[in-house]
């Protein structure tokens, strides 16, 4: 059983969600978001606030863009896409602490949270089969 609880701790160790990330960035967490999609996905919507770094050109440009402590969660497209393992491998492979969002910019949409591209920052409706319609106070 111990052999479990290691193979869960370490998949948590490298891995996050949409609602940690989240939850992180609204509590003032300085969290890289890090979209290694292509240029043509970028343009369609990504993570309100992302840096957009192809997983191709980690190795070249993060160094001088990102600081070696920070926090760094990177993302691609779904849960059917794997860039954001490639865009994880090269962040590791420079020293960085990363993590994966499992479900990609595909969840973070459905679960309602901030999306921005040419037109600015929106939300698109939350998917009842992915989350849960949360009460929004002003602030």
């Amino acid at each position: 059983m111990i052999e479990r609880a290691d193979f869960f701790a370490a998949k948590l160790a490298y891995e996050t969600d949409p609602s940690d990330v989240h939850a992180a960035r609204s509590a003032g967490r300085n969290v890289y978001v890090v979209d290694v999609r292509s240029d043509e996905a970028w343009a369609q919507g990504r993570v309100a606030g992302a840096i957009h770094m192809h997983y191709s050109e980690i190795a070249t440009r993060a160094p001088a863009e990102i600081p070696k402590d920070a926090d760094v969660v990177v993302y691609c497209w779904s849960p059917g896409c794997n860039a954001g393992a490639k865009g994880a491998l090269e962040f590791s492979r420079l020293g960085y602490s990363v993590r994966e969002m499992i479900g990609g910019f595909e969840y973070w949409v459905r679960e309602g949270y901030p999306v921005e591209n040419a037109d600015g920052v929106h939300r698109r409706p939350i998917d009842p089969l992915t989350g849960v319609p949360r009460i929004r106070t002003r602030a």
